[in-house]
């Protein structure tokens, strides 16, 4: 017999499986006591509504994302390098868990609870967050002027990973997050480091006048 944290845990891989199926249709909490071979009365034992299960997905996505990120943080010291890492970490991690790029896009979000998205943005808030920091830390290496516009880059970033995750959410898994990335990669690098040469230019007008 599954142990109580064992079980939950089972409960959130089921609720995550189903999410993958590309026609998106909304999940009953009577569907998915039929794929445990449960009645809804042992879910609610477990947990007490729906909203209270995707609450539980997007923990397991805020924890597994950001142990990574702060790892990252912590141990590269290059922040263009850390900028480049987190992307691609948010790009792999979507194209592994298709069912959770349906939470993060908000399509699985759609018919539950107002505050299942509310956190859902919360978490982009801070991943766009690390993005600025990191961005910042570029800038104090030189990588990148330090009037940049740390925030619009983040957020130029962050719409890049988003789109991405809708691409693979919307063509029902076909269009890989990681299609492309290894030649996408230096295009945005080269959108970060223009900051730096405006940065150049501006300076170099002030120095002739």
């Amino acid at each position: 017999m599954a142990k109580p944290g064992e079980r939950r845990l089972q409960i959130l891989q089921t609720l995550a499986g189903m999410l993958e199926d590309p026609k998106g249709e909304k999940i009953t909490t009577a569907a998915l006591a039929s794929r445990l071979n449960c009645s809804e009365a042992a879910l609610y034992r477990h947990f007490a509504s729906k909203a209270q299960m995707f609450e539980g997905l997007i923990e397991f996505i805020e924890t597994s994302l950001f142990g990574v990120i702060n790892q990252i943080s912590g141990n590269e010291t290059d922040g263009l390098r850390q900028i480049e890492l987190i992307l691609s970490l948010l790009l792999n991690f979507s194209q592994r868990n298709r069912g959770m790029t349906r939470v993060l896009i908000g399509d699985a979000l759609v018919h539950e609870k107002e505050r299942l998205q509310l956190r859902i943005n919360l978490l982009l808030d801070k991943i766009e967050a690390a993005m600025k920091q990191a961005l910042r830390v570029a800038a104090t290496q030189g990588r990148l002027s330090p009037d940049a516009g740390f925030a619009e880059l983040a957020n130029l970033l962050l719409c890049y990973v988003i789109g991405r995750w809708q691409q693979y959410v919307k063509s029902g898994f076909t269009r890989e997050p990681t299609a492309y990335w290894a030649r996408q990669w230096p295009m945005l690098c080269v959108a970060c480091l223009y900051q730096k040469t405006e940065f150049q230019k501006t300076e170099f007008q002030r120095t002739e006048t």
